[in-house]
């Protein structure tokens, strides 16, 4: 058996070792209802932040909707389930489909924008989806839409994490993955030598917020009620501060920086007078010391490189 096929096996035994050993532990009440509302916070925040970074850290857009994209993925199930009377299973794929459409529709007109510019245009994105839930009777407009069934379970949670991580940790290895990488270093020269910026710059929008509709989903399916509010600025800008602080372009500080803020900002609740200046102590320290974030772009390897030599296959 090939080295790499040993590792990759495993990983594969690693990953679902970890699913059952929590699994037994929620069935037999070790893991109380708290422990659990906060594995939800903390699986829902490595999906945004790995979709995000595949944005902003590894094509180098720098977006400030990506709350909007989760917001249409939570609205959509929210209605599925709730209103239509659908299985989960189809609000999350009609969440997943109806962000990554959003992802297209403000993909393609932002594609000659970068940097401040860019970062304005997916904020007013967000704005006008947030302003539509508003005045949307429907949907429950300020009131926001309730009585959600709660599908949403350590299984769901669990693999869509996985999933999330080793489809776009995949795409990144791949050919376009690198055409990603290569416009955030130099998009004139990506284009001069032949990458279709316009196309790669949409495809990764469409991308990430097709798993931001699924982190939606997974959020409105748990927590029975959501409203427009909860989907503004400020959530774009905790999801934003979760990448950069765990290293832009690296799936692994995604990851860490998700789990570590969800933790610290528990940790914290204690104190509600000092918890916002704790808060924003841990991560002006972590600027000024390692701008870079915690990871930098430095990655874990689960996964053993294979390359092409000669037409066969050989690990790297």
């Amino acid at each position: 058996m090939k080295i790499g096929t040993k590792k990759n096996m495993l990983t594969f035994g690693l990953v679902l070792a970890i699913y059952l050993v929590v699994q037994l532990l929620l069935n037999m009440g070790i893991l109380d209802s708290y422990i659990e509302i906060n594995m939800v916070i903390i699986g829902i925040n490595i999906i945004l932040a790995v979709s995000l970074n595949l944005i902003t850290g590894f094509t180098g857009q720098f977006s400030l909707g990506h709350a909007a994209f989760m917001s249409i993925g939570a609205y959509t199930s929210g209605i599925l389930t709730a209103k239509l009377g659908q299985p989960f299973i189809v609000g999350v794929i009609a969440a997943a489909l109806t962000a990554s459409m959003a992802g297209v529709i403000i993909g393609i007109p932002t594609l000659r924008l970068k940097g401040d510019y860019l970062a304005i245009a997916t904020l007013g994105f967000g704005e006008i989806v947030r302003i539509i839930g508003l005045n949307n009777d429907y949907i429950g407009g300020a009131i926001g839409l309730n009585d959600i069934p709660q599908y949403t379970n350590w299984t769901w949670l669990y693999f869509s994490v996985v999933l999330t991580i080793f489809i776009i940790s995949n795409f990144i290895k791949s050919y376009h993955g690198r055409a990603c990488i290569a416009i955030r270093e130099d998009e004139i020269a990506a284009e001069a030598m032949g990458v279709n910026t316009a196309y790669y710059k949409t495809l990764a929008f469409v991308i990430g917020a097709f798993f931001a509709g699924i982190a939606g989903a997974l959020h409105a399916n748990y927590f029975y009620f959501i409203k427009p509010d909860s989907f503004g600025f400020m959530k774009s800008i905790d999801i934003l501060v979760i990448v950069v602080f765990g290293g832009l372009g690296s799936i692994t500080g995604s990851v860490v920086g998700a789990v570590a803020l969800s933790i610290l900002s528990t940790l914290l609740q204690g104190i509600p007078e000092l918890r916002m200046v704790i808060y924003a102590v841990v991560l002006f320290l972590i600027m000024v010391y390692r701008p870079q974030g915690l990871m930098g772009d430095r990655e874990l390897k689960l996964f053993k490189k294979v390359g092409v030599v000669n037409g066969n296959a050989s690990s790297k």
